[in-house]
């Protein structure tokens, strides 16, 4: 795990301006937990800040950060720290972890709140309010590089010129409404590449599905009409783009081009299905996200609905952590905080309750949107009613979500039970290999707990040293650099990144390699299981389980901790195999000119558009190498020198 080095604190992109201050006091008495040696080092920290906005950032004896907050002056909220007999027994655990703080002033605590967010985001502190759910909201994206716009589902950072709509609560809305935008405005999806090689419709054109601008079948102007319906009805136009298409409906019928007409009917009936898929009546509403929550006992559940351009764009549930011992209004504030930190906020953000900073929020959403935005409890009419609507979907999932971890905490004591652990598993970590015919071979471990997958854990490993056709030295090697490194950078077993069960593809080899790999490291308590398909699995579906002793052990085929432990294999094997397809879809598109120092992909594309081929760059002469375009002499004998070494 990387960390930032000692005096460098992360400057985010959209902090540039900031200035940043380094407090850092040394580490008093022992690394355990002290609860005074904490106090002494806020206390020195204190005396050093200024009386302006900023963020901190609490870090234990390990640099691990803690806790990450923010404050309208940093002297006074910091030494609210130093009372600790006034902090309730969360904040005095904290307290007692802390062994250095991190400062960065700000120019306003707007700007504070945003950089909270960032850091948070980047590294999860365990005091914190978190999002578990880290992945990325999806949008539609009509891009505007092209004569003929492209529609396409879009993830991550908005970089590419165009119009973005979104969110979407998840991928599966995404497609089904692209899909339904492709019958009613005809535009295409293809990649410009694909389009430029065309010289004849594609099948989405035969579906209707696309108006083949990749062929001439519709000219510019006409492409750009349908661009523009679009645009509209993303944008919250719909009914005036319903209402011309019915009347070229009608036209069209009347002048006898039934085939028009057709066309036209097909596409109306695409537009209905998009409005009557929405699940709430958004009337009234141009761009809102609804916010509820709910509590049982402590858990938390937050749904939340997306509306933009007046219709529904879907409704997902969140279940922060870390939410112990915190109000609920300060568990949504810091929720919201973020939600927004990725996603655009909307014009009006409504929620079920009051925040204690809901003027602060709005303030720093104003800054990230470009224009102003609302945060509102309304209390009658329509948006009530949305509200209401949104809390009983909150009660319903958190309902859904407890009855899931209770079985989930069953399966995992009959796990522990089975598989004779001496509790249950908090850490599971599954290790696979893949290769073909050995070549490109590749190691992958996942990370399971008892919430899921913890995906951002996933590692992949690069085989470097072991033969590729040889299965048993690859996990040796696997397992020889991720516990090494476990025992250089934890050998305390502090940060819960060891693991409490470790399960391996395969059988009685993999079992014994990576018991010996294990042993020369000198870890000896690591619990071992090795799950192969058992005898007839294939109309049984069974599996064995081996045991570094050399037992074995079977589940029956209808049972719920069999179906468990199979879909942590298979996802194991999903995250492999597709590494190990992007392995070799990289090693297709390489090139010899890639391993040259200095030649980017211009001067890359420039010879080879010269000579042909690589093979043709490398036997040319220096001359030669000299008159190609774009290439210096500097550059030429780099070149030269790379082929020639000896020369």
């Amino acid at each position: 795990m990387s960390r930032t080095p000692a005096g460098t604190p992360d400057q985010p992109q959209r902090t540039e301006r900031f200035n940043e201050e380094r407090a850092t006091s040394s580490v008093r008495g022992s690394d355990q937990p002290d609860l005074q040696a904490g106090v002494e080092v806020i206390r020195d920290t204190v005396r050093t800040l200024p009386t302006r906005p900023g963020v901190y950032r609490m870090q234990d004896a390990r640099g691990e950060v803690l806790y990450v907050g923010k404050a309208r002056v940093l002297r006074n909220r910091v030494a609210n720290y130093t009372q600790w007999e006034r902090l309730p027994i969360r904040l005095q655990r904290m307290v007692s972890q802390t062994r250095s703080m991190t400062i960065v002033t700000t120019n306003s605590e707007a700007e504070a709140l945003l950089l909270e967010a960032q850091l948070i985001k980047r590294f999860r502190p365990a005091y914190n309010v978190l999002l578990r759910d880290d992945k990325s909201f999806p949008f539609i994206l009509l891009r505007a590089e092209h004569d003929f716009p492209r529609i396409m589902k879009h993830r991550g950072a908005r970089k590419a010129k165009g119009n973005y709509y979104g969110p979407f609560a998840s991928a599966g809305s995404v497609n089904t409404t692209i899909n339904a935008l492709q019958k009613l405005f005809l535009l295409r999806s293809c990649t410009d590449s694909f389009f430029s090689r065309r010289d004849r419709p594609c099948l989405l054109y035969q579906i209707k599905r696309c108006s083949a601008p990749c062929v001439g079948r519709i000219d510019e102007a006409g492409y750009a009409e349908l661009v523009r319906e679009a645009k509209d009805f993303l944008g919250g136009k719909s009914n005036a783009v319903q209402r011309k298409i019915e009347g070229q409906m009608a036209e069209a019928a009347e002048a006898l081009d039934f085939e028009r007409a057709a066309m036209l009917r097909d596409r109306l009936r695409a537009a209905t299905f998009i409005q009557g898929s929405q699940a709430i009546n958004a009337e009234g509403l141009d761009s809102a996200d609804i916010f509820a929550m709910a509590n049982r006992n402590g858990q938390i559940g937050i749904q939340a609905f997306f509306i933009r351009g007046g219709q529904n764009w879907g409704h997902r549930a969140f279940f922060p952590t870390h939410t112990e011992g915190l109000g609920d209004e300060d568990v949504l504030q810091s929720f919201l905080t973020q939600f927004y930190e990725e996603v655009p906020p909307a014009r009006v953000i409504i929620v079920d309750r009051e925040i204690p900073e809901s003027d602060l929020l709005a303030e720093a959403f104003r800054e990230v949107a470009g224009h102003k935005v609302e945060i509102s409890v309304p209390q009658r009419g329509s948006r009530r009613k949305l509200l209401e609507q949104a809390t009983r979907n909150a009660v319903e999932a958190l309902d859904r979500r407890l009855a899931e971890r209770g079985t989930q905490a069953k399966i995992l004591r009959e796990m522990a039970e089975f598989l004779e652990l001496a509790d249950v598993p908090q850490r599971i970590e599954v290790y696979d290999n893949s290769h073909i015919s050995g070549t490109k071979a590749l190691g992958a471990m996942i990370v399971a707990g008892p919430e899921g997958f913890i995906k951002n854990q996933y590692r992949k490993f690069n085989i470097r040293e072991a033969q590729s056709d040889d299965d048993y030295a690859m996990m040796r090697e696997v397992m020889t650099r991720r516990f090494g490194r476990a025992q250089e950078e934890d050998p305390d077993r502090e940060s819960g990144t060891w693991p409490d069960l470790v399960l391996i593809d395969g059988g009685k080899g993999q079992m014994s390699a990576v018991k010996d790999a294990l042993e020369e490291l000198g870890v000896e308590d690591v619990n071992l299981i090795a799950i192969a398909k058992g005898p007839h699995h294939g109309r049984e579906g069974r599996e064995v389980f081996h045991f570094p002793d050399g037992r074995e052990k079977m589940l029956p085929v209808n049972s719920p901790l069999l179906f468990h432990l199979q879909r942590l294999r298979d996802e194991v094997h999903r995250y492999v195999i597709g590494a190990h397809r992007a392995k070799r879809s990289r090693a297709i598109t390489a090139s010899p000119l890639d391993e040259i120092p200095g030649i980017g992909p211009a001067r890359k594309r420039a010879l080879l558009l010269h000579f042909g081929t690589a093979g043709k760059v490398r036997a040319a002469s220096l001359e030669d190498l000299q008159r190609a375009p774009g290439v210096s002499a500097t550059v030429a004998q780099t070149i030269y020198d790379f082929y020639h070494p000896g020369g």
